[in-house]
Parts: C-alpha cells; structure tokens; sequence
C-alpha cells in the first residue's frame, strides 16, 4: 500500500490557539491528511483521545507541544504510548527545549519538529511516523547527541548486519526499505532493529539514530 493510498489523522495538542489553528488551516490543503481534533493541554488530549478510542476513531499522529499546562507534552506521549500504541506522536520543539525532547524521545516520541519548520517539514514529519521512519531536524539533532548517554556495551556489541541496519536506521528508512536494501525479508529486517535497539539500550529508533550521527556513522 503506497503512502498515499489513505487518509492520514492528525490530533493537535498546544496551548496556544493560534498554532492549533495555523496547522488545521494548513492541512485543509493537504488531501491525504485530515486534522481531526485538538487540545490546549495534555490532560484535555487524554480525555479527548479516550473518547475517541471509545468510538474506535483515534487518530493516527499526535502532534504536540512539550511546554503545556497542567500536563506537560513529555508525560502526555508517555501515556499516549502506553495507552495507544499504534498512535505516532510528534514533538514541536524549539532550540530551548533539549532535555524535555531527549525525554520524550525516551517515552516513545516518533520524532521531531522545531515550530518556526515550513509547512512541509510538519507533512514530512507526519508522513514519516506513519512510515515508521525517523524524522530529525540537523540543528535539535546536534544539541540532542551531546547529552544522550553512552551505551552500556557500545557499537562493538552489534553484529556487522545489524551495524548496518543502524546505519539504514540513522537515514530514515522504514522495516521494509530496510529489507529491500539488504535483500531481506521484511520480518528479518524487523528482528534487526529490535536487536541493535535492545543490545544498544535504547527505546526508540529515533535514539538510535542518533547514536549513528553522535558515532559518525551518519552525517546530521
């Protein structure tokens, strides 16, 4: 099924109406994305996503702001996560805002994008959570590999197969590029990832990506 083949939902939580406003008016024109809901703040998006789980109407990507009231976006994509899995979040970030996005990353984030980013960067964003890719802003990426921490064991403890899938990983691709690259099977290229993300400590593919820009693996 090629991306475009469905329409992709979108659920926008930030304090501020005018931003909430701007990126619903901006996916009116795109479509295959539809913005089906907001919130001001984390606590009003959990209530407003159980509602919807209720009517099995839950969006595909949440697009969020880390600084809320009430709660804040780290713990909102850490409940998100837990309660709704196969739902993607999207951090909107600013250069300011290093550590609450490393925290995020940790609590399952899909990746990330600063909120001055063109309407196309926030497309790009949503398309690629939905791809299972990474999507990581150069300059947010540099400030984050200064303060991610070391692995315990390091590159060394991962195969050459899977230092390569890293690498694959780092560039954006998804389980089944990454399988059409290698010449394997989509299911392999899968049980790579999980092992090089288990073996290097880390949670999400977004870290592990950049574990490959911190590492030299990829260039940011």
């Amino acid at each position: 099924m090629s991306e475009r083949a469905r329409t992709i939902t979108v659920f926008v939580v930030d304090d501020h109406t005018v931003v909430r406003r701007g990126i619903s008016s901006f996916l009116e024109f795109v479509d295959d994305i539809a913005f089906v809901g907001e919130a001001a703040d984390g606590q009003e998006a959990l209530e407003r996503l159980g509602a919807m789980n209720a009517h099995g109407e839950l969006p595909d990507v949440v697009l969020l702001d880390l600084h809320m009231p009430r709660l804040d976006g780290v713990r909102t994509v850490a409940a998100i996560t837990e309660r709704y899995p196969r739902v993607r979040t999207v951090v909107l970030t600013s250069f300011s805002e290093i550590e609450r996005v490393h925290a995020a990353l940790t609590h399952g984030a899909s990746g990330y994008v600063l909120k001055d980013a063109s309407p196309d960067e926030v497309e790009e964003a949503i398309r690629a959570s939905q791809r299972d890719e990474v999507f990581l802003d150069a300059a947010v990426t540099r400030g984050l590999t200064q303060r991610l921490v070391t692995p315990p064991h390091g590159l060394s403890s991962l195969s050459g197969r899977e230092r390569e899938v890293l690498v694959l990983v780092a560039k954006g691709l998804s389980n089944r590029a990454i399988a059409d690259q290698l010449t394997i099977s989509e299911r392999t290229a899968r049980t790579h990832v999980s092992k090089l993300l288990a073996k290097l400590g880390l949670a999400s593919r977004t870290q592990a990506a950049l574990v490959a820009v911190r590492e030299g693996l990829v260039e940011p």
